[in-house]
């Protein structure tokens, strides 16, 4: 399967909704639309995960802001 940007793979999902939600199609049109949604998932999913490990906050240094990646265990791990 083609790997698509976020961007694409989303409006790639949209599409495939859409055709699905329809009733227009036959099962086997149906099924093979249905597989490539989930690839398209699995592709999204892995592009979340990616930039989720790249966010960063921004914090006060001295009166200086500073970028500081932030570390996936201590968002999960709050007591909030």
């Amino acid at each position: 399967m083609k790997k698509f940007k976020y961007e694409e793979a989303i409006k790639r999902l949209e599409e495939i909704t859409n055709k699905l939600e329809s009733g227009e199609l036959t099962l086997e049109e149906s099924l093979k639309l249905y597989e490539e949604g989930i690839q398209l998932k699995q592709q999204c999913y892995e592009y979340l995960k990616k930039a989720e490990g790249k966010i960063y906050k921004i914090i006060n240094n001295d009166g200086k802001e500073t970028l500081e990646e932030v570390d996936e265990s201590s968002i999960l791990n709050k007591d909030d």
